[in-house]
């Protein structure tokens, strides 16, 4: 992918003509003057401050989508959209902290640079957002301006016609957890207790990790992969990128590169899945795809999300037994949710489940609709956790939309913000339970996971935490389905009060509690540890809320608070009676993942830029190296010939947590020397019955 300066460059050169036919003011006729050079110079200005930490210097699209070139003329064009649509869109959502918080004449400033950046004229008159002079722009009479197009939607794409050997990738057991020297698995296993068996590193000796090698992935973009390990491969990826790396040396061993056939919506990914030789990932197009894990050759790739109607993929997949389980995100978008299974071997649909219920379907009933307005979410974007012995896939369901506009679908609002419990075979609903009925603070459910094993009350139990953006860790017995116990891993103030028509401040903000990263669960120490972010912001809800197919449908407005007041927690929880042990104070929010070990130790990131390992028992600070940049993706632990490494994904950023540094894998062990005598993991619970 060419780097952001180069693509301004190109894109400088083919939108010259455009501009220079109009001088001193005088516009084409197809191009009628509705802005003015010094309004756009201004935008230009105003741009730079509030919109480009998102959008990128030169429009080219960072953690929010491009707001220059033809994907994005096209996405705009009549009839699916018009200027006027993005006028509006930029107007009441942007910036994306501070909605609708810029002045006026900042908006239609930056509304001017928006034209011109993308081949419009300046002319003589300021352009005033009025509805008569967004009916004389039209987008679609820019669309040979620019790059060249991207390639045409297909709804399937074949690769090579010969397919991985049988049997190749993780067992069926090692994804289940049992005994793994691997990381299979975004979270670990099925059962998403993020633990690993291996025993070299200690709180003796983690203060003599040193860094084994570095893998600088690519130019700065999101990074918040969650790398899965196998037989001394790792496999990572970004918005476009799938790479995989020599798990001890970090020497790349192949790169494929995704080529956008649709608009990508959110320029982020969150991993792959691997299974029988293939490696499976969705991109922010829409696509489901699978590569060759010997070569990273295209095997198929399926467009299973609209990107146009605001459905993109984020999450990394679940394979179990054939089929690949994955759903899209959006829910602030307005989608109707949906989780879906697809046949491993080409991407054949194979089973649904709408998180939105369809007129007639269970729980339809709960969405009322007074004023006959859209309604959706319900999106998908986080890990799923397998019971591969009953057969319970577990989902964790986001909010409903429009976002904080509760009093515009009345009702419960099913399934959102639930845990739901489905047949893995047949997308069957076997159980579920509803966190937030009717959320109004856009207060995702994010975790399903860990699936574990306790002793409550004197009775061995099988447990399942959940968490989210509402900052509560409640965990629910996986039999009776009854909630045993629910604790504040964050701040938590006026959480009880309805967002209205008039301000309130509210802990967690929405971008507050337990993001796209869960808790860890030790068995050996009968403890759960869940990051969080600590982050309040302002909510207000809106009379009513205008819907533009495939953007934010918010009915409101919300403001976080300054950054420098966000900060980050981990929190080590009893797992059998919900008693807080120690907590973790992070200078900032903590987005990154938490891995418990065998050994004693617990590692996870910063936003600070620091990797870190803590002890398990007492959370005292075991070692701490600086990335140079902000940690928000994975960190796992495997071994390669017999020597536990650890691996942390540093840079990237997020929209709301503010960009980082260029893409990065650093991998960790200990000096030889250190090392415990050698031998087989030692035997622990897999947190299944």
């Amino acid at each position: 992918m060419p780097r952001p300066r180069r693509i301004a460059v190109i894109l400088g050169v083919l939108l010259a003509p455009t501009v220079s036919s109009c001088a001193a003011g005088r516009a084409e006729p197809d191009h009628p003057g509705v802005f003015t050079a010094d309004q756009a110079k201004q935008g230009r200005r105003v741009y730079r401050t509030s919109c480009a930490q998102c959008h990128g210097s030169d429009l080219e699209g960072v953690t929010a989508p491009a707001l220059a070139g033809p994907a994005f003329l096209q996405r705009w064009q009549p009839p699916t959209g018009s200027a006027a649509d993005v006028y509006h869109v930029m107007r009441v959502s942007m910036p994306k902290l501070a909605m609708g918080s810029l002045a006026p004449d900042d908006y239609t400033a930056v509304f001017a640079f928006l034209l011109q950046r993308n081949g419009w004229p300046a002319g003589r008159r300021r352009f005033d957002g009025s509805d008569t002079m967004l009916s004389q722009i039209r987008l679609d009479r820019l669309g040979a301006v620019g790059a060249p197009a991207a390639l045409a939607p297909s709804a399937f794409i074949a690769g090579k016609d010969d397919p991985p050997p049988r049997g190749a990738g993780p067992t069926a057991s090692e994804l289940a957890g049992v005994a793994s020297v691997n990381w299979p698995y975004q979270t670990g296993s099925y059962s998403g207790t993020r633990y690993s068996q291996l025993t070299q590193l200690t709180p003796a000796n983690a203060g003599r990790l040193s860094v084994a090698c570095v893998f600088q992935v690519g130019p700065s973009e999101v990074f918040q992969t969650g790398p899965v390990v196998y037989q001394g491969v790792m496999y990572v990826t970004t918005v476009r990128q799938t790479v995989a790396l020599d798990a001890a040396t970090c020497r790349p061993r192949w790169r494929y590169t995704w080529r956008p056939r649709d608009y990508e919506l959110w320029p982020m990914n969150r991993g792959a899945a691997l299974a029988r030789g293939y490696v499976v990932r969705g991109t922010a197009d829409g696509y489901l795809l699978a590569l060759d894990a010997r070569d990273g050759e295209l095997l198929w790739a399926r467009h299973v999300a609209r990107s146009q109607e605001g459905e993109t993929i984020t999450m990394a997949p679940l394979i179990h037994d054939g089929l690949v389980v994955i759903g899209p995100a959006g829910s602030e978008n307005s989608i109707k949710g949906w989780i879906g299974a697809f046949r491993l071997s080409d991407g054949t649909p194979v089973w649904r489940f709408n998180t939105v219920p369809k007129p007639g379907e269970p729980g339809a009933d709960t969405w009322a609709n007074p004023r006959g307005l859209p309604q959706g979410g319900g999106a998908v974007w986080t890990p799923l956790a397998l019971d591969p012995v009953t057969g319970e896939l577990f989902v964790a369901v986001t909010n409903p939309a429009p976002a904080f506009a509760g009093h515009l679908r009345p009702g419960k609002n099913l399934y959102t913000n639930a845990l739901v419990a489905l047949d893995v075979r047949t997308g069957t609903l076997r159980w579920y339970d509803q966190l937030l009925p009717n959320d109004t603070h856009d207060w995702d459910l994010t975790q399903v996971s860990p699936l574990f094993r306790e002793t409550v009350g004197g009775r061995a139990r099988n447990l399942i935490a959940t968490v989210g953006k509402a900052g509560v860790l409640t965990v629910l017995d996986r039999d009776t389905h009854e909630r045993v116990y629910e604790v504040p891993i964050t701040t938590r103030l006026n959480a009880d009060a309805p967002v209205g028509r008039k301000p309130v401040r509210v802990c967690p903000g929405m971008h507050g509690g337990v993001e796209w990263n869960g808790p860890a669960y030790s068995p050996r120490v009968h403890l759960l540890y869940v990051p969080a972010v600590d982050w309040c912001g302002i909510f207000q809800a809106g009379r009513k809320a205008r819907f533009d197919p495939g953007e934010e449908y918010i009915g409101g407005a919300y403001t976080g608070d300054s950054a420098t007041r966000a900060s980050g927690w981990l929190t080590a929880v009893d797992a059998a009676t919900g008693t807080v042990r120690w907590r973790y104070r992070s200078a900032k929010p903590l987005v990154a993942a938490v891995t418990a070990t065998a050994g004693g130790v617990v590692l996870t990131g910063e936003l600070t830029g620091d990797f870190l390992a803590l002890d398990a028992q007492t959370g005292r600070e075991l070692y701490r190296f600086y990335t140079g940049s902000g940690l928000l993706g994975g960190v796992v632990t495997y071994t390669v010939g017999g020597k536990q490494y650890v691996a942390a994904a540093s840079g990237g950023g997020s929209y709301n947590f503010g960009r980082e540094g260029s893409p990065t894998i650093f991998v960790f062990t200990l000096p030889t020397s250190t090392l415990p005598s050698a031998g087989p993991p030692a035997a622990q619970a897999t947190g299944y019955r």
